[in-house]
């Protein structure tokens, strides 16, 4: 693969990839790569009919330049009004030499001026792909262009941190990324081959523990359900013992959910991947806390595919919590359970206590009968439901 360097004849203005993680929600979004190199996982529906690229460093540097400029902008004219007008905006852009809003850029700008504007993730999928030295060019200029900004991360696959230097990582951890999101997704190299994560067990392993010895942040992502019926518990055990190993700052469920453009729906479809009951998802992450020992990972549950919004927590201290959540939930005759699970996804129920509140309660109840949902076709009616989460 080469990398292009130098001005770009195309540059066509801003760019800004289609995801980030939730965490990043008013981050300033830098795109430094487009999709994803490996793009073969058979669960993921991103990036699928697009090909990888690495931009031009200077494009990446001018997309910088603008949103900074205009921030600048949006600075000054803050300090002479209490509003600010889009006709200043455009009369103050044409001073700069530019005849039109690139309003993308603006949008971030925007973004930027009334979020915190202290934080930027660096975007596609794997951005940590880009020769070291190209990467430290990108972050110190992004940190001279807008020095406020104190947290810089990336996602990033373990194939390609392993076979990073670690003084590079180095180099680029002193150049400002503070912290890689990772997506493990499991810890079993059957579950890993089966999905076509294109990593190992021990590949997760030295990533992470490269990471954490880099001494950036470390967000570990794992999806239950991955290993469907068949290697739930394998799934749950094996995953336990790699972050056991790694020990990252961050544990991060993200549930996993199969839209019909993605390769393992077909394979749902003809009944070789048995998906598993929601049910079953719970008793899955609950075998996994159960096998999580000696590490101080903050376990976060920040998606809406999750059942349980709530469990989250620091380890050790936080397990006994955590663990008890989901008992308690189990312990519920499928009625509950049933209840909880359509209350959680109609967005009524936003906590495992709002079982308790009797006028949302109600308000399920009422739903749950309107559409005839019962214990037995809940799942089908939640995947229906989930499809607008994907």
């Amino acid at each position: 693969m080469t990398q292009p360097q130098g001005v770009s004849d195309t540059y066509l203005g801003f760019e800004q990839g289609p995801i980030r993680p939730p965490s990043e929600a008013a981050s300033f979004l830098v795109r430094v790569t487009r999709n994803c190199p490996w793009n073969k996982c058979t669960f993921c529906p991103v990036y699928k009919e697009d090909e990888f690229s690495i931009r031009p460093i200077e494009d990446i540097k001018k997309d910088i330049d603008v949103v900074a400029d205009y921030l600048e902008i949006l600075q000054e004219a803050a300090t002479r009004s209490d509003q600010i007008h889009i006709s200043e905006i455009h009369a103050k852009i044409q001073e700069h030499g530019e005849d039109f809003i690139d309003w993308n850029a603006f949008d971030s700008a925007l973004r930027i001026f009334h979020g915190n504007g202290k934080s930027a993730f660096i975007q596609d999928a794997n951005s940590l792909i880009v020769k070291p030295d190209a990467l430290v060019e990108v972050i110190m200029h992004l940190k001279q262009r807008l020095p406020a900004i104190k947290r810089i991360t990336s996602y990033a696959r373990s194939h390609t941190i392993s076979r990073i230097k670690e003084e590079k990582l180095v180099a680029i951890r002193k150049a400002g990324l503070n912290r890689i999101h990772i997506g493990l997704e499991s810890g079993s190299d059957e579950v890993l081959k089966r999905v076509r994560k294109g990593a190992t067990k021990e590949m997760h392993i030295i990533a992470g523990c490269k990471v954490k010895e880099a001494g950036m942040e470390l967000s570990e992502y794992v999806m239950p359900g991955l290993g469907g019926v068949e290697l739930s518990e394998e799934h749950a055990i094996e995953t336990a013992d790699t972050l056991n190993q790694i020990n990252p700052d961050f544990i991060r469920f993200r549930t996993l959910a199969i839209p019909e453009n993605v390769p393992l729906f077909d394979e749902y479809q003809v009944g070789h991947f048995k998906k598993c009951s929601e049910r079953m998802v719970v008793q899955e992450i609950l075998l996994l806390l159960e096998n999580l020992k000696g590490i101080t990972s903050v376990v976060k549950s920040d998606h809406i595919l999750n059942l349980f919004g709530e469990l989250e927590g620091v380890l050790p201290q936080d397990q006994e919590y955590m663990v008890g959540l989901l008992r308690k939930y189990l312990s519920l005759d499928t009625e509950g359970q049933c209840l909880f699970q359509l209350g959680r996804r109609l967005g009524v129920f936003r906590q495992f206590e709002d079982m308790e509140h009797p006028h949302k309660r109600e308000k399920v109840q009422a739903m749950q009968k309107e559409f005839g949902i019962t214990p037995e076709n809940i799942e089908q009616q939640i995947d229906e439901l989930t499809k607008r989460f994907i």
